[in-house]
């Protein structure tokens, strides 16, 4: 299907953005602009009028497809690889020194390889867009390539040849921690300050063309970027502004330490936070500065696998949804790549915690069902996060779907209400068979075109990265 070709699609079951009624509709005609946005969505038409109207005609439920909020594409290349100790006690830093020798090692072609066939893997886990927090920039031994952003354009390219959205966030990264004015030696290729993440975010803006490319900035964490440049790139930067915060309790007890304000605080007094920040993690807050980040508009970027593969900790996901604050979620270290896994991740959390059921679900709010009420929450905060205005199955948004298979086992006999309790809860769930980007399917039928070629890149740039895994340390 051409770009440039205006059609439409007719689904039994279509979950609508409150713009266009709210939660699970019936035969529901959706129709697509010649700019790859949905430009009519409409509820009660007959597959026989849709079929007339040669639209193309679906079997199963459709969804927006979701925003991954947060990734590091290069970590990929670790998922699966750190899950062994061979000391005493591990735990989120020891991993990230570990971590930090994939960051040392992987080149341009490679982080290219790795990066195509994870924007394929999340097209068929049901993200369509992801928000790349990129803070590896330079040559392994720290130097600047012929052209500083090469990494950067690896990236851009990966999303090119699988057909996904992207958010480029250039990182602020200049110190290895509070009491740390300098970055450590094995952090070099993340040596940024406010004047090259800006020119950074103006070049790749003036390169972006079509609905697909957009940027941002991030801050890597308040340990990571001092007060005066973070004043420096807030005042200037275009789009969203994503940082980590709170994700560890030793990060806060050192900010608390050094500045006298847990890292929330802190943001929310010297700063004013509104729709364009996004606080990643946010793990370990307290109720007064989630109400806090709520008032302001800023939002909660929640990464429950990777928060549990890290042993960081579970946030209070009752209390973030009470408070009415936006969220969003990512897959952050891609040790899965499924949203379907976050959220059930992010509720059996909870459930695990406080020893009861449904805790996201809110009756007196009239959302009894958990997965619906986490779903519409992180579909509607992708739109900031991306940097979009709009997002989901909505008029102008851009045309990304996702439709599921009718046969597949965890929806086999499901009642149409429950459809999303099902696609859940039920696990594990099938790869989304048909995937839609700015009105053009990348995975028609289960198959996306690159999916061989991007799987023999990826499996030589592991062999290459992991060729001396006797010792699971990189050549």
């Amino acid at each position: 299907m051409s770009e440039s070709q205006a059609h439409s699609l007719w689904a039994p079951l279509a979950w609508l953005d409150s713009a266009a009624g709210g939660g699970w509709a019936r035969d529901v005609l959706l129709e697509i602009d010649t700019s790859g946005h949905w430009s009519a969505i409409t509820p009660g038409v007959s597959r026989a009028q849709a079929a007339s109207r040669n639209a193309t005609v679906l079997t199963g439920p459709l969804l927006p497809g979701l925003v991954n909020a947060h990734s590091h594409a290069f970590q990929r290349a670790f998922a699966g690889l750190a899950e062994r100790r061979e000391s005493e006690h591990d735990d989120f830093w020891s991993w990230r020194d570990r971590m930090y020798r994939v960051a040392l090692a992987i080149s341009p072609e490679q982080l290219k390889a790795v990066a195509t066939q994870l924007y394929i893997e999340m097209l068929r886990g049901g993200y369509t867009h992801v928000c790349e927090f990129h803070y590896l920039h330079h040559a392994p031994d720290g130097r600047a390539y012929d052209d500083p952003l090469t990494m950067m354009w690896m990236l851009v390219e990966a999303a090119r040849d699988a057909g996904i959205g992207l958010t480029v966030l250039p990182v602020l990264y200049e110190r290895a921690g509070f009491n740390a004015p300098v970055l450590r030696d094995d952090q070099r290729r993340f040596a940024t300050d406010a004047t090259w993440v800006l020119a950074a975010q103006k070049r790749i803006s003036a390169s972006a063309s079509g609905p697909l490319v957009n940027s941002g900035v991030a801050i890597h964490s308040l340990r990571a970027a001092n007060a005066e440049s973070i004043s420096a790139l807030v005042a200037s930067a275009q789009g969203p502004i994503h940082i980590h915060v709170s994700e560890q309790t030793g990060e806060v007890d050192e900010c608390v330490k050094t500045t006298g304000l847990r890292p929330v605080e802190w943001l929310l007094r010297n700063h004013a936070l509104d729709a364009r920040w996004q606080l990643i993690h946010a793990t370990h807050v307290t109720p007064d500065e989630i109400h806090g980040i709520a008032k302001s508009s800023a939002a909660a970027v929640i990464c429950p696998t990777t928060e549990a593969n890290l042993g960081d900790g579970t946030t209070d996901i009752a209390a973030w949804l009470n408070a009415g604050t936006a969220m969003s979620i990512g897959s952050d270290s891609h040790v899965t790549r499924d949203w379907r896994e976050e959220l059930r991740l992010m509720e059996y959390g909870q459930r695990l915690q406080h020893r009861a059921r449904n805790i996201a679900a809110s009756p007196s709010a009239g959302t009894a069902a958990t997965a619906e009420r986490l779903f519409a929450r992180v579909t509607a905060g992708g739109a900031a996060a991306a940097g979009r205005a709009l997002w989901g199955l909505t008029v102008g948004a851009r045309a990304d779907a996702v439709a599921a298979d009718p046969s597949e086992p965890a929806l086999l006999g499901v009642p149409p209400p429950r459809t999303l309790d099902a696609m859940v809860f039920s696990s594990p769930a099938q790869p989304f068979v048909n995937v839609l980007v700015a009105g053009r399917w990348v995975i028609r039928d289960g198959q996306h075109p690159a999916q061989r070629s991007a799987a023999r890149a990826f499996a030589q740039a592991m062999r290459m990265l992991w060729q001396d895994d006797a010792s699971g340390a990189l050549s």
